[in-house]
């Protein structure tokens, strides 16, 4: 006999595209429960974008300004990242 939470709500299907390779691996491990995997990478990923949005608030930058100063950093990820291989 199994437990059913009837308090659990339905939820909406989220259909995600991977890459061949990627869903090879992930059907190495049949234990992992890939959804909840998803869940709670979605639910960290809204976290940050919340606060990074508050932060957005109070900065006296500009939207041109913070694509500006991250395409420079992501610049400077790419050239260190190259020279490590």
């Amino acid at each position: 006999m199994y437990y059913v939470n009837k308090c659990v709500k339905k939820m909406p299907n989220l259909t995600l595209s991977v890459p061949e390779r990627l869903k090879q691996d992930m059907s190495e491990f049949k234990v992992i429960n890939w959804s909840e995997v998803a869940r709670e990478a979605f639910e960290k990923k809204i976290a940050q974008l919340k606060i990074l949005e508050e932060f957005a608030k109070e900065s006296e930058l500009t939207k041109e300004d913070a694509l500006r100063i991250g395409r420079k950093i992501n610049n400077s990820i790419s050239k260190r990242a190259k020279r490590c291989k």
